[in-house]
């Protein structure tokens, strides 16, 4: 006897052997049948749909949900665009009770709408003995007062009090890591957003590092809601590639660091596993550090920077791969995807690995001379859609006409026979798999803007970006990405099929539910 059947409905399985189909068999939790399979068959519960649309659960191949859930519970100078109403914020915040030179955290900084970085001078006039960070919104800096900056080793360089990058790592690293029940609290608020939004599983991008990571035992605070029954969809965790540390191994191993106790990727199970090893080469556009090989628009000299010296970020890359991990390596610009690239080949040719399955993460700006490289080395492109909706007219500008059409590509990569992979980056943007959607199909800014309109694709090509190529970036494709007897029945439910939509509405399609495990989300919320 079935658990579960699916009926009446219009059900997209993005499995090329049977793509389409109207009934859907479940049974503790795996889908065992389409159509005629399990039509005539008993089941405990069946749902009529009343011809709803039904996918694959979509997966966010690149997300922080423990820094999203605490950026929700985080003060805001959003949507402040004036300095002094920024300072006001600052200002009323501060002079809430707090213990003498107790930290200050801030959210929703970005000084493109400023013309400029506040300053810590600035900063200083309404501390009110407090120490005080802004937290940019890319993630890659953040603004403090002359409070943090006296207590920065020697040697850290910032502007006036911002700090970028390995500069910022330093300023986090001054502080008490958060704790377990409150990063587990946290992790639970996003994930239940990211459910909202007909996502299933996810995957962390970078615990335990100095750029994001929230705590040296962050994976406990995962471990925590595994434990409860509180985490309600899959995740799989990215490892900072600094939790590598120099190993004693036998020569055999080939490697010579590791983690403790040697745990690499693929360690856990369906509902919480160790991904790739996540590797920062350079920072972000939104903070004009992603790494070019020529200068952003408007300045001479300015050709971002890189996370480390490039020949330690190379060999950490090789020391990863020897190591048997799947990398993930965050390269934005085209200089830090040289980088990535290079360090790929170099590892492969020391031990090939033909299905390490390595990611670039974001790929924001690849040349075309870079995209037979990408195929090649069988790498897979984890781009963020909505950063092109939110901020390409942004982008575009300090790219210039030559470059805007190499940002974020889509048809280039699918053209060269590089796998396509979706991801929202949530909190830096919009986490909405089907405005992302929207997105890859129009290629529309929110102003109208069409940003590199030559690399728009169709909507069954968008769709798999969030689906069956997730599930393969994941190492997952044996158990999700489309809906096909044996695989999990992780799924959604839509008011309406994106095909059959303009494609200017794809992003307002209703999410009606979403099935993880083969239960209705809805109703475990209600138990």
């Amino acid at each position: 006897m079935l658990c579960t059947r699916l009926t009446n409905a219009r059900i997209l399985t993005m499995d090329p052997h049977h793509p389409v189909a109207r009934d859907l068999g479940i049974w503790q939790g795996r889908i065992v049948g389409l159509d005629s399979a399990v039509t005539a068959l008993p089941a405990r519960e069946v749902v009529d749909l009343q011809g709803a649309t039904v996918l694959p659960g979509f997966i966010d191949s690149h997300v922080h949900l423990a820094w999203a859930g605490l950026k929700a519970r985080t003060p805001s100078i959003a949507p402040c665009t004036r300095i002094e109403d920024i300072l006001a914020v600052v200002d009323r915040a501060a002079r809430r009770p707090a213990p003498p030179g107790a930290w200050l955290d801030l959210v929703g900084y970005d000084q493109r709408a400023l013309g400029r970085h506040l300053t810590a001078a600035e900063l200083d006039r309404v501390s009110h003995g407090r120490r005080i960070l802004l937290m940019h919104d890319s993630g890659h800096a953040c603004v403090v007062n002359s409070a943090v900056l006296h207590l920065l080793p020697d040697g850290v360089q910032h502007q006036e009090g911002f700090l970028a990058e390995s500069a910022m790592t330093a300023a986090r690293r001054l502080r008490l890591p958060y704790g377990q029940e409150e990063l587990a609290d946290a992790i639970e608020h996003a994930a239940r957003e990211c459910l909202a939004e007909g996502i299933t599983a996810c995957v962390e991008a970078g615990i335990g590092g100095g750029l994001l990571g929230h705590s040296p035992v962050e994976l406990g605070a995962y471990q925590l809601l595994r434990d409860r029954g509180r985490l309600p969809l899959r995740v799989q965790l990215m490892a900072s590639g600094d939790t590598l540390r120099t190993r004693a191994a036998h020569p055999d191993d080939g490697f010579t660091q590791a983690m403790d106790l040697g745990v690499r990727t693929g360690f856990g199970d369906d509902w919480l596993s160790l991904g790739a090893l996540k590797i920062y080469t350079d920072g972000g556009m939104m903070a004009r550090t992603a790494a070019l090989t020529s200068p952003y628009e408007g300045t001479d000299y300015n050709t971002g920077q890189f996370q480390d010296d490039p020949e330690r970020l190379t060999r950490l890359i090789v020391d990863g791969h020897l190591a048997g991990w799947q990398l993930a390596v965050h390269a934005i610009g085209d200089r830090a995807a040289d980088l990535a690239l290079d360090a790929l080949e170099q590892a492969q040719k020391l031990r090939p690995r033909p299905d390490a399955r390595h990611r670039i993460e974001h790929a924001g700006l690849i040349r075309p001379d870079q995209l037979p490289r990408l195929a090649a080395l069988g790498v897979s492109a984890v781009v963020q859609p909505a950063f092109l909706r939110h901020f390409g007219d942004d982008y575009a500008t300090v790219m210039g006409e030559r470059r805007a059409g190499w940002m974020y590509r889509a048809r280039g990569f699918l053209d060269h026979g590089v796998t396509l992979v979706g991801r929202s980056d949530r909190p830096v943007a919009d986490g909405s798999p089907l405005r992302a959607i929207q997105f890859m199909v129009e290629r529309a800014s929110l102003t109208g803007r069409t940003i590199g309109g030559d690399e728009a694709i169709g909507v069954e090509e968008a769709l798999r970006a969030y689906t069956a190529a997730g599930a393969h970036a994941c190492r997952q494709d044996g158990a999700a990405g489309t809906l096909s007897p044996g695989k999990r029945a992780d799924l959604v439910v839509l008011g309406g099929d994106p095909h059959r939509v303009d494609p200017g509405r794809i992003g307002d399609i209703e999410i009606v539910t979403t099935y993880v495990d083969g239960r209705d989300t809805r109703e475990v919320a209600a138990a």
